[in-house]
């Protein structure tokens, strides 16, 4: 029977409402969150489904779920009010933050770099032990000893697991805080949201586990070869890819900031509701509009080294481009998840959006197979 869909939905984007449900008729979830706004005022905040593949708990609305490489376009965020307040220079070299950081021919690569992932550090040459990528000491002094794969600033590549470690030390040298703690101090307790990163062992009874939905063919990566940059950069430290781990504690209790925040598609689309609004939402000013047009401007676009797939970046954010879309507007940007989650905003729109879900697909390409029915009515309702 399919779950009923719980939550709030304005009568106009009611189209938004049954897509989201189809989506569970179709048996394509599992359990979910989806969240939109237009320039700042929430017009869908629903859920329905369960937290557990054997689907015994509902999910509820305050429930959290891991949404893995979203992280990565918080953490951008919080880059974003560094450079905002003059405590970080996009042009200045990381190692004048982070001095070990000179190593391995890397005195002059600048911050910027890091957030377009332009460094060259999208993987970790020496073989990391089982567990390293919930050790905090030991990725960021084996990123620190890197030299880079490819001359930084010459192309660029998607660092799917380095990027959160290398931009999170960049936070931590900066603010003496962890980037965990930035975010809740600085991001999620002003806008009353769900960002939790490391997830407090107390939260564990309302964070759903991670169902795997396992690909009968070819997916997007399995055109990799075996020396390429790609499995270089997933495979190492092993637990990288391990989605099980992921439902473990030692997972959920670290610090992984480009892939284990926990939240809803409520909070990530309150972040990006900042973003549509120039910085300031419900009175609370969080940027400037410059630093929010900085940060959403698209930097690099092309060939990726590390994907060997078009990619686009702004400035630790995903950018839309014909081959993987977010919507049919072309200056829309955010960061995607790992089976599907999903973070957006439209500044030609206003529109923000957020979806959370713990159904993970991986298929032939990149886009979810949920995700079309969800733009088409969010942008029919506009």
């Amino acid at each position: 029977m399919t779950p009923s869909v719980q939550g709030t939905c304005d009568p106009a984007f009611a189209a938004v409402k049954d897509a989201f449900a189809s989506n569970f008729d179709a048996g394509l979830e599992t359990g979910a969150s989806l969240a939109v706004g237009v320039n700042g005022r929430v017009v869908v905040d629903i859920w329905a489904g369960y937290t557990d593949e054997a689907e015994t708990t509902p999910w509820e609305r305050d429930t959290v779920a891991c949404i893995f490489s979203c992280t990565k376009g918080i953490v951008a965020v919080l880059a974003a009010l560094l450079v905002d307040r003059g405590l970080l220079d996009l042009d200045a070299p990381v190692a004048s933050y982070w001095p070990e950081f000179a190593k391995g021919g890397k005195a002059d690569l600048p911050v910027r770099y890091l957030l377009t992932h332009e460094s060259g550090l999208s993987a970790i040459g020496k073989p990391m032990p089982l567990g390293s990528l919930s050790d905090w000491d030991a990725m960021t002094t084996a990123l620190a000893e890197q030299e880079p794969w490819w001359d930084p600033g010459s192309g660029h590549g998607y660092h799917g697991v380095t990027y959160g470690h290398l931009i999170g030390e960049v936070i931590h040298r900066v603010t003496g805080c962890m980037p965990g703690q930035f975010c809740a101090d600085e991001l999620a307790k002003p806008l009353g949201i769900d960002l939790l990163m490391p997830l407090p062992e107390s939260e564990e009874h309302r964070t759903a586990d991670m169902v795997l939905s396992i690909p009968t063919g070819p997916t997007f990566f399995s055109h990799w070869r075996p020396d390429d940059l790609g499995p270089k950069s997933f495979g190492n430290p092993p637990d990288s890819n391990d989605v099980g781990y992921t439902n473990t504690r030692p997972y959920r209790g670290a610090e992984i900031p480009a892939a284990n925040m926990h939240g809803n598609a409520r909070a990530l689309e309150r972040v990006y509701a900042v973003l549509a609004c120039g910085g300031e939402l419900d009175g609370t000013r969080l940027l400037s509009p410059d630093t929010v047009e900085t940060f959403g401007r698209k930097q690099v676009e092309g060939e990726d080294l590390v994907m060997r797939l078009p990619t686009a970046f702004a400035m630790g954010f995903e950018h839309t481009l014909p081959e993987w879309t977010f919507g049919p507007n072309p200056r829309t940007y955010g960061h995607n998840g790992s089976g599907g989650s999903l973070g957006i905003v439209d500044p030609d729109t206003g529109l923000s959006l957020g979806y959370v879900m713990n159904k993970m697909f991986w298929g032939a390409t990149r886009d979810d197979p949920r995700w079309p029915a969800l733009f088409d009515a969010v942008y029919g309702a506009l």
